[in-house]
């Protein structure tokens, strides 16, 4: 047993290194492949203007004028120092860029992923409890919505209304953290929650109804049901406590993908997460920014995976014994 668990953690450990490889390889050679670089998108049209000499002196300052594989393996060695690089377009080291905005995405995905399961579990339940009724065609409505819905156009709509209609426009103002200013923190976080947190909802929702009606066509609750179990506790502690698998498997993959994937929604709402990091760092073409935060996000989802695979064999006893 104990062999098998050390041959897990070695495999564990062996796709994690070579995922983070992939994505390393991936985003270097994806970057290099859009037109342009750090000068050109630092000086502009000017770039045309400069001499042959000065173009030298600049690829030799940003380490262009290495060849490829040199400035790949170079970044990765750094990386393993605490040397993520560096910004020019904030004057700041990527990695002190990263410890600021990482927290921000981190909160925001939470705050989502609460709202997600506060809309997705209750309404999966309600159309699972009868199936094909008025409250189960609602549900899947709910769910189509939030699939169908682009972010940014569900973002902007909210923004505008809000502001327009109301004068709520909190991201307005300059960001405040949950230390420096918890009021207006969750303010500037409600909206951008809320879009996200919907559009999670729907895989949510249909992930719960499917699990809920698999569970309630078991044995044990039609047994438990005879037997004058109260509805309520049936409903809870038997039927939603076996189908917490699936629903937990799905919300750490959502969540994963938070940390990356709320890039349109941190730039329209001004939240300045690690998405948004990235995107400005692929405008300024700023390699050493896209590369070490990409690999940050990477590593980051490839954690909450493993948390999630630890939460649901705590859960459900038969995983931990396959």
């Amino acid at each position: 047993m104990r062999g098998l668990v050390r041959n897990r953690a070695v495999r564990r450990v062996a796709g994690t290194i070579g995922t983070l490889f992939g994505v390393a390889v991936f985003v270097f050679v994806m970057l290099r492949a859009i037109p342009g670089n750090q000068i050109t998108a630092g000086l502009g049209t000017e770039a045309a203007a400069l001499t042959p000499a000065q173009q030298q002196a600049l690829e030799r300052y940003y380490g262009l004028d290495q060849p490829l594989v040199t400035q790949f393996f170079s970044w990765l060695g750094n990386m393993f120092t605490g040397n993520f690089g560096y910004s020019a377009r904030s004057q700041q080291s990527v990695l002190d860029l990263t410890l600021h905005s990482l927290p921000v995405t981190f909160e925001l995905a939470v705050f989502s992923i609460v709202l997600a399961l506060l809309i997705g579990v209750p309404l999966g339940m309600l159309a699972a409890s009868r199936t094909n009724s008025p409250r189960d065609v609602a549900g899947q409505v709910v769910s189509l919505a939030g699939l169908s819905i682009p972010a940014f156009l569900l973002a902007t709509t909210l923004l505008s209304i809000f502001a327009a209609s109301f004068g709520f426009n909190p991201n307005g103002q300059g960001f405040a953290t949950l230390v420096d200013d918890p009021l207006l923190n969750l303010q500037q976080m409600f909206l951008p929650a809320l879009v996200l947190g919907f559009g999670i909802a729907a895989p949510i929702l249909r992930t719960t109804r499917t699990a809920v009606l698999e569970v309630r066509s078991n044995d044990f609750v039609r047994t438990a049901r005879a037997k004058g179990v109260p509805e309520r506790r049936l409903q809870v502690r038997h039927v939603l406590g076996n189908a917490l698998v699936p629903i937990v498997t799905m919300t750490g993959l959502q969540f994963g993908y938070l940390l990356g994937g709320a890039v349109v929604v941190e730039q329209i709402f001004s939240v300045p997460g690690i998405g948004r990091q990235v995107l400005l760092g692929i405008q300024q073409k700023e390699y050493a920014v896209v590369q070490s935060t990409v690999l940050v996000i990477a590593l980051a989802f490839v954690l909450v995976n493993l948390l999630t695979d630890v939460l649901y064999r705590m859960i459900d006893p038969r995983v931990r014994a396959s």
